[in-house]
């Protein structure tokens, strides 16, 4: 047995054992290689294992509603390519634990929220339910989420060694692939419909799979040292830089001043038209002859 063919057996052995190591743990709760960079909890203005990375205010500086628009082609992309859900709950989290934002829901809670206080008007609710008008906070803010691209294979250093590298070292190398995710995140004042802050994110990650997979499916993937990492994990990544980009934004805000004030026409002049018509100016038109001139003789 030579020993590249030695090498090639150790491996599958490797992966077997790990398959098996895997298969005794079990179902493990909190399992680190299962989290994004949004992890952890928050209950109020305390939060719990948050990201450490993240970054966070002393004291929120208004009120927020995360909005995602759901009929943009990035969210077609993220729901039917990735088969990943609505962005909103992890950027909520985040949010929340920052203690940037005082988060408030305007998604789809809106609905129970609004269903509670029709049974309240139909009277089905008890009378000591405490649901009356004028309860409700507004949101200050307004953030929109979007990505800007995402590519799930990159490419890079392992599709160039595995071009030029045979056996062996080329099919380890043909199993690293390339993630990455860029992403937007805009701040609106809801009063005066005016952005406020803008940032964008981004992440990548590099998935390593051992022998690039070439034992076929019956592995299931094991041995890869992130050969199950979701592209999920590089888009909650993006985001959560994205975030982080505008709290330190906001944290240095300083307000645009425009003279003479906002939307009040601007600076940048064009041509005014000098003095407007009446409304009974006769309109004139060059008509043009179709009649043929004789023709003269000297």
């Amino acid at each position: 047995m030579d020993s590249k063919l030695k090498l090639m057996m150790a491996g599958l052995f490797t992966s077997l054992s790990f398959a098996a190591q895997a298969d005794l743990l079990g179902t493990e709760m909190g399992n680190s290689s299962a989290k994004t960079t949004a992890t952890g909890s928050a209950g109020g203005s305390n939060s719990q294992n948050a990201n450490s990375q993240l970054e966070k205010c002393d004291k929120p500086l208004g009120t927020l509603a995360v909005v995602e628009d759901q009929s943009a082609a990035w969210y077609s992309q993220l729901s039917g390519q990735y088969n990943l859900g609505s962005t909103v709950p992890v950027l909520k989290l985040l949010v929340q634990q920052s203690n940037c934002f005082m988060v408030v829901d305007r998604g789809a809670a809106m609905q129970v929220i609004q269903g509670e206080r029709n049974l309240r008007d139909s009277g089905e609710l008890r009378k000591t339910s405490n649901f009356k008008k004028g309860q409700m906070v507004a949101a200050d803010y307004a953030m929109s989420p979007s990505i800007t691209f995402s590519n799930n294979n990159a490419g890079g250093i392992g599709g160039a060694l595995a071009g030029i590298a045979g056996g062996v070292v080329g099919a380890i190398a043909g199993g690293i692939k390339t993630k990455e995710a860029s992403t937007m995140l805009t701040l609106v004042d809801n009063r005066s419909s005016v952005q406020v802050a803008a940032a964008e994110g981004s992440a990548k990650n590099t998935d390593i799979s051992l022998f690039g997979g070439a034992f076929g499916s019956a592995l299931g993937g094991a041995g890869g040292g992130y050969s199950n990492t979701a592209e999920g994990k590089v888009i909650v990544a993006a985001f959560t830089d994205s975030y982080n980009n505008i709290v330190r934004a906001v944290k240095n805000y300083k307000a645009q001043i425009i003279e003479g004030g906002a939307g009040t026409g601007g600076h940048l002049n064009v041509q005014e038209e000098s003095e407007p018509a009446p409304a009974d100016y006769p309109v004139t038109t060059n008509k043009v002859s179709t009649k043929k001139k004789k023709a003269t003789t000297n």
